[in-house]
């Protein structure tokens, strides 16, 4: 089942049982992904986004909502924190596991070997594939510290 098939199930459920808040969030998850569908659809690409597009929706999703969470709590409003923390859990429902550090260290060590990549002017290629391999599942931030390490030791 594709990841805009459980979307749409999920949506049906929440309906059904009169989850008005999980509804809510599904229908911005619903919403964001239309639109990077019409956005798809001016690039040619009549399909519309592919499920790696989704997870990349569905990352930002969180982190926006990590982000206003925080802004919300420093201005003592923690109910609305709250609430941003409870759609956040609710995208993250359709988030692939996370990779752990040693995952991460280890998917960076087997892909700077695959690409034979020697120094710092590789980083984006490694950087690239990475991102192709582990969309939603990988903190590439914490990806580039450890692809970065090792290319400067490599070089």
């Amino acid at each position: 089942m594709s990841l805009r098939d459980r979307i749409t199930e999920e949506m049906k459920s929440a309906m059904k049982a009169g989850d008005k808040a999980r509804l809510s969030t599904l229908r911005l998850i619903s919403a964001a992904v239309k639109d990077r569908d019409i956005a798809a659809r001016a690039e040619d690409r009549c399909a519309g986004c592919e499920d790696t597009e989704i997870l990349s929706i569905l990352q930002k999703l969180v982190k926006q909502r990590e982000d206003s969470a925080d802004t919300y709590e420093k201005a003592g409003r923690l109910d609305l924190a709250e609430a941003e923390r409870a759609e956040a859990e609710v995208v993250r429902e359709f988030l692939p596991r996370p990779m752990d550090e040693a995952e991460i260290e280890q998917a960076a060590e087997t892909v700077v070997h695959e690409l034979e990549a020697s120094g710092l002017k590789d980083m984006g290629r490694v950087m690239g594939e990475l991102k192709t391999r582990y969309a939603g599942r990988m903190d590439f931030g914490q990806a580039g510290a450890k692809v970065k390490h090792l290319l400067a030791g490599a070089a």
